[in-house]
């Protein structure tokens, strides 16, 4: 009786009775493709754990970052990344699976692990810039930094986002031109359009005004403006006069804030001075005046170039 030791196909074998090819013939339908099996099972089980974990992982980033904005884009974004993470987790228990039936059918794998590994360190000295592309490409993706059409200033550059994908942003400046950033050189990034804005609107008035009045007239005037229907959808909060922000021989300003929608604090810091400025000259409050600009002074070269004419002409 052949020693078998603790190999169960071989045991199975000798207590059926068969002996040469057909013995081996059953060892081998046995041992081979249990083998295989259970490593089909195994990796079968892994890939769906570790797929939900890694989208479970995933999904809980993207909920818990605070500069998360609660949208459908956000969570369609969020399930987007969470499913190709999981399809990476599930191809990586897929190959490791793959390699180790390879080994069970006898195939030398020593030489085709070792030149992988050898290309892998290879692409990785010379991939590294890549790689924390890609890297900060999938958390900014994740956290939902900004997205298309998002006025933001990343890298020292401003413009609106027309495109966002793991290796780098495009964005389009206010001129026109077209910015791409590499995502691993963005460390900082000023997003315009998230949640909400503020218009912050000035105004200077002359030295000698009634503040109380001008502030009462101005704060009079700005619920006004909020009350406006044609306003309520760009403005979220009434405005807010905040006083006198600051005063000097030339005027004293006051300041007032107001929240509005993302990208409206523009128009809306326009229309809010105009009846400003329009209700306060109506009320016969005067606003400051620039400095004069003082008259320019004759120079030495000057003084020297008249002083050559007038010589030249006597």
């Amino acid at each position: 009786m052949p020693a078998c030791g603790n190999d169960y196909s071989c045991e199975l074998v000798d207590k059926l009775g068969l002996h040469g090819f057909w013995g081996r013939t059953v060892q081998f339908l046995l041992d081979k493709p249990l083998k295989i099996l259970f490593v089909v099972v195994i990796a079968a089980v892994l890939s769906r754990v570790l797929g939900r974990l890694a989208r479970g992982a995933v999904e809980s980033l993207a909920g818990k970052t605070p500069v998360r904005r609660v949208s459908a884009r956000a969570d369609q974004r969020a399930r987007t990344l969470a499913g190709v993470t999981g399809s990476v987790v599930r191809i990586v228990v897929w190959t490791v699976a793959s390699l180790t039936v390879l080994g069970l059918f006898g195939l030398n794998l020593g030489p085709l692990i070792a030149g992988a590994s050898i290309v892998g360190v290879a692409l990785g000295f010379g991939a590294q810039s890549l790689v924390r592309d890609f890297l900060s490409g999938f958390f900014i993706l994740v956290e939902d930094q900004y997205g298309v059409g998002d006025k933001v200033s990343v890298a020292g550059s401003v413009g609106t986002v027309e495109e966002v994908s793991l290796r780098v942003t495009r964005l389009r400046a206010d001129d026109g031109a077209v910015w791409f950033v590499p995502n691993g050189e963005i460390r900082k990034v000023a997003n315009a359009t998230m949640g909400w804005s503020r218009a912050l609107v000035d105004i200077v008035l002359s030295v000698d005004a009634d503040v109380h009045a001008a502030l009462a007239a101005v704060s009079e005037e700005a619920a006004a403006f909020a009350q406006d229907q044609a306003w309520a959808e760009a403005v979220v909060e009434p405005p807010q006069v905040l006083g006198v922000e600051a005063m000097n021989a030339d005027g004293i300003t006051v300041r007032v804030v107001v929240r509005t929608m993302p990208l409206r604090e523009l128009p809306v810091g326009r229309e809010l001075r105009a009846r400003l400025l329009a209700r306060l000259r109506r009320d016969g409050f005067s606003l400051a005046k620039p400095p004069p600009v003082a008259a320019p002074t004759a120079t030495a070269t000057d003084s020297s170039t008249a002083a050559a004419a007038g010589t030249e002409g006597g």
